[in-house]
């Protein structure tokens, strides 16, 4: 049997598009491995949102080169969103790369094997004394859009038996000006709900507990006469599945029917994270946002007051073009007014192809600068989220155990996504137990088992 390993860098969607890509090539006789060194196809699934990411990635095929040299006869291929940004560009890069693939062609993905095999000769190998531009010669690139590609009908081939992600909707119709993953994913293509449904309820069926609802605007969710605060109520009440999660929402989507439907189902996280990228309407509106500060801060006003405990997360771009200190400091206030639980912080990236990029030169925030921003926006969300952190010491929650710890004992995540780690048997991983919290990072928290083995 072939064995696959696939490396996956960047968003919840590319972990999930991951465990399709192990599906479809299980269907076909592989066997997954957690070594590269071991595999016969390599794989690096990618992100596109930063520079950053991409550089990490290019550097990552570097080093698989000397795997390529030790077995002459391994397909190495990028997937995903740089993939479909970078196209044949990519073949020779690093080393040389024998395929690239985008995201709407996982479904090909055995046959498109077979072909960089064939291309190689009789032999099925590539010469070593062939160079990066050689190599390139003989790659394969597949790209382009399906308007229809949702994977239905593939089984993902799930890293975790504790938590699924289940995508219910794949490319975007926003096109936020510093945004490149429209342009990477297409258009915006919503699953059938009664294929999602039956999807939960084999998770459920198969002992998984919990599952995350995962989408580019999982809240624009729309298919027939469903919207997604139906499908939220109706994945919360299939039997067997104790914890339903979401994301990423976009506050221009977020009603205060979905507040609702979150409020009132018991199974669903009582945690949100809602991106608000900044914290004054200008920048926003360059942004292309759809949304005032204003208005973001009035959702979270009716989340609050249906929810009082909930856990709020967030999405922060400083240095976007344009931004005046006036502007940074309206963002800093409002992280301190909303005061997140967690919080997901960058310096603006600029991205080929996106609308930001055709914005005056003289415009462009030093990077410097945006650094200094970057670092004083950490070091004030980190204070708050520390003093948050603080304040729930003592307290007694349900935990979802989902594996070992790092450096013992177990690890497991509150219905507020809070990771607590505590001392107790293997045996409870997968199982929900009550667990005070007995101290803090400051991010995560330490604990004691509370209580008994809740019902699983």
């Amino acid at each position: 049997m072939k064995r696959a390993y696939i490396e996956t860098y960047g968003c919840q969607m590319n972990i999930s598009d991951s465990e399709l890509m192990h599906g479809i090539l299980a269907e076909q006789g592989f066997t997954a491995t957690d070594k590269a060194e071991d595999a016969d196809v390599i794989l690096v699934n990618t992100c596109a949102i930063r520079d950053h990411a991409e550089q990490r990635v290019i550097g990552r095929v570097g080093q698989l080169q000397q795997i390529r040299r030790d077995n002459p006869d391994v397909v190495i291929g990028v997937t995903g969103c740089m993939a479909q940004r970078m196209g044949e560009s990519l073949l020779g890069r690093a080393g040389g790369v024998d395929m690239v693939m985008g995201p709407d062609a996982y479904r090909q993905l055995p046959q498109k094997l077979a072909e960089v095999v064939a291309r190689r000769g009789p032999a099925g190998r590539l010469p070593m004394s062939q160079s990066a531009p050689a190599i390139a010669a003989r790659g394969l690139a597949v790209l382009g859009f399906d308007p229809h590609e949702n994977y239905e009908g593939v089984a993902a081939k799930r890293i975790s038996a504790v938590s699924a992600w289940v995508p219910i909707q794949r490319g975007c119709n926003y096109r936020c000006t510093y945004c490149i993953v429209p342009y990477v994913r297409g258009d915006e293509k919503n699953r059938d709900p009664q294929a999602i449904l039956d999807e939960v309820r084999a998770l459920a069926a198969d002992g998984v507990p919990e599952v995350t609802l995962l989408g580019q605007t999982v809240n624009s969710y729309e298919h027939g006469g469903w919207n997604f605060p139906r499908l939220l109520r109706e994945v919360a009440r299939v039997d067997g599945i104790r914890r339903v999660r979401f994301t990423s929402p976009h506050p221009n989507d977020f009603t205060r029917e979905l507040v609702e439907a979150m409020a009132g189902e018991p199974r669903v996280c009582k945690q949100l994270h809602l991106p608000v990228q900044s914290g004054h309407n200008r920048t926003l509106k360059r942004m292309l946002r759809r949304y005032t500060v204003e208005e973001y801060l009035e959702k979270i006003e009716w989340v609050r007051e249906a929810m009082p405990g909930i856990s709020l997360s967030t999405d922060v771009i400083v240095g976007f073009p344009g931004e005046t200190d006036e502007e940074y400091e309206a963002t800093l206030h409002l992280m301190r007014t909303v005061r997140y639980d967690d919080a997901f912080l960058y310096k603006y990236s600029l991205r080929d192809g996106t609308p930001a990029t055709r914005l005056p030169a003289e415009q462009f925030v030093p990077d410097e600068i945006g650094s200094a921003r970057l670092q004083r926006l950490i070091e004030t969300h980190r204070a708050i989220q520390a003093e948050i952190y603080q304040s729930e010491v003592g307290r007694t929650e349900e935990v979802l155990v989902e594996k070992e710890g790092r450096r013992g004992g177990l690890q497991g995540r509150t219905d507020g996504n809070k990771v607590v780690t505590f001392e107790g048997p293997v045996g409870l991983i997968g199982h929900f137990v009550d667990v005070q919290l007995t101290g803090t990072s400051g991010s995560t928290f330490v604990g004691e088992m509370a209580g008994a083995l809740a019902a699983a």
